[in-house]
């Protein structure tokens, strides 16, 4: 209780705080970018075994999970213990290096883990202690391995997506963010604005513009923020990656056939739009009601 208390009469010792939890989730946020989608694979693979009468994937190799077996190094396999699992510092510490083949670690790892503690400070400023702010926390902890893991992959996991579109249309009934009215019809219009808009381009084309996770990701948005921030969110969404995209073709030279996961600009845009969506809308709507005098 006295901590509780110290979080609501204390700004500066609840964004600190709440930036040191960001570390260490963004820790975890690592192990689910990089298994998650060898844990959907296998599923896959086993599905396809078992249709087929053949013997499944689990039964060769190990069972994988988000939580064991351990971390250990990808090129010898050197146990990570936990002095050599602290967010950020073991990085430095270790000078971004494995311990015993020392073989270079990734930067982005610690890029992941400053990110997700930078994105938690600006949340817990943003709301205040309060519930509004723990379940933005807990949307925005959802939405980063989403974007890196259709960044690597291009899929999207119902792992994450169903169960925060629940989790979302369920704080309606407080309401957090959005009534339940709002949240219900922000659910269906994501999801069915993003379907009909692959069904338009998939019979004008021949080809399938984007993927079901998008539909489910905007679905999970509309749920959580109703059906008034899906404007604001596709907005968003659609002119930063186009402006990424054309980026892409003109730096590296990428194939303008080459598809481009929507997942990472869909997040970053729904998160935009947690915080300062009505002020964006709201801004907009003076700036057209000037020009239109």
């Amino acid at each position: 209780m006295i901590l509780l208390e110290y979080f609501q009469t204390s700004p500066v010792f609840f964004i600190g705080t709440v930036t040191v939890l960001g570390l260490l989730v963004g820790s975890f946020l690592n192990v689910v970018i990089y298994r998650l989608p060898l844990i959907v694979e296998r599923e896959w693979q086993d599905e396809c075994s078992r249709i087929n009468g053949e013997a499944t994937a689990g039964q060769a190799e190990p069972p994988l999970g988000l939580i064991r077996p351990g971390s250990r190094c990808p090129h010898c396999s050197h146990r990570i213990g936990v002095l050599e699992n602290i967010p950020l510092l073991s990085y430095l510490w270790l000078k971004g290096r494995c311990s015993e083949c020392r073989t270079p670690i990734s930067p982005r790892y610690p890029l992941i883990e400053l990110i997700t503690a930078l994105l938690s400070a600006i949340v817990a400023w943003h709301f205040g202690f309060g519930l509004q702010a723990a379940c933005a926390l807990l949307l925005t902890w959802a939405l980063i391995p989403l974007s890196m893991i259709d960044y690597d992959h291009q899929i999207l996991p119902d792992a994450i997506t169903l169960p925060f579109l629940w989790l979302g249309l369920t704080l309606s009934l407080y309401p957090v963010f959005a009534d339940s009215h709002a949240s219900i019809i922000g659910a269906m219009a994501g999801y069915l604005s993003l379907w009909a808009v692959y069904q338009l381009f998939r019979i004008l084309t021949g080809k399938e513009g984007m993927g079901y996770g998008d539909f489910k990701l905007l679905a999970m948005l509309g749920a959580w923020m109703g059906w008034q921030a899906l404007a604001v969110i596709v907005l968003l969404s659609t002119v930063v990656g186009a402006f990424f995209g054309i980026l892409l073709m003109v730096l590296k030279g990428r194939d303008h056939q080459q598809p481009i996961p929507f997942g990472p600009y869909l997040a970053a845009a729904g998160w935009i739009a947690l915080l300062w969506g009505e002020d964006i809308t709201g801004s907009y709507l003076r700036w057209a009601g000037l020009s239109g005098l």
